[in-house]
């Protein structure tokens, strides 16, 4: 395939390099010329110089062959403009953004273009673990995905799920546990394997079952075990 990107900064070059090296064409567009030294000689005679929202420059890239676009600079603004740019314009399928302010990574990722905001996920990461139990953090869905559908957030088991299997839990609650960690240790959950007190579960749902799942749990499982 050929890709295009825009920004050759550390993450740029070393795109450009990972994806020459798996067998694709690669075209690298920085304003400053200075950037390019950080590409390999062969590399970096696909180097264009511009702005990557500007068609022309587009074109030199190899935009109008292109199967994907990864605007990677550090302007906000350039980066979103140029994602919308090689999509709307050009039509290329594949297309992601890096975005530095969350907010904006949010709107984007709504309206259908991907990206990637690495200081919020890795803030968040900290966060969840310096301040466990907080229920303002762990509203906040570890992943999302572009459409805003689907939501990957974390939760501790509640006690009244400890004892029962993974795919009990799973039918129940209209989720999916991707993984679990029990006692500092990671691993992936087994439909039939029995889940434990204290247990961290990764899980996927819809993002509008996601609220107050926690207490949806609880309140289910215990009219059916009061039942009996």
């Amino acid at each position: 395939m050929h890709i295009v990107i825009m920004g050759c900064g550390r993450v740029g070059s070393t795109l450009a390099h990972t994806l020459v090296d798996l067998g694709h064409s690669v075209a690298v567009i920085d304003q400053d010329p200075e950037a390019f030294r950080r590409l390999r000689t062969a590399v970096a005679k696909h180097s264009v110089r511009g702005v990557g929202h500007d068609r022309e420059v587009l074109l030199s890239a190899g935009i109008d062959r292109a199967a994907a676009f990864a605007a990677v600079s550090n302007g906000d603004n350039s980066n979103i403009i140029s994602a919308r740019v090689a999509r709307e314009a050009f039509g290329v399928q594949n297309v992601v953004a890096r975005i530095y302010d969350p907010r904006r990574a949010e709107v984007y990722q709504r309206l259908g273009i991907p990206t990637v905001a690495t200081v919020r996920w890795t803030a968040d990461a900290i966060l969840r673990r310096v301040v466990p139990g907080d229920d303002r953090l762990t509203a906040v869905p570890e992943w999302q995905d572009a459409s805003g559908s689907l939501s990957m957030n974390e939760l501790t088991l509640p006690e009244r799920w400890a004892g029962e299997t993974v795919i009990a839990l799973e039918e129940d609650s209209s989720l999916r546990v991707v993984y679990l960690v029990r006692e500092g240790r990671i691993t992936l959950a087994r439909p039939r394997e029995r889940l434990a007190s204290g247990d961290v579960l990764h899980v996927v749902a819809h993002s509008r079952e996601m609220e107050g799942l926690v207490e949806r749990l609880g309140e289910r499982h215990e009219d059916e075990t009061g039942r009996g």
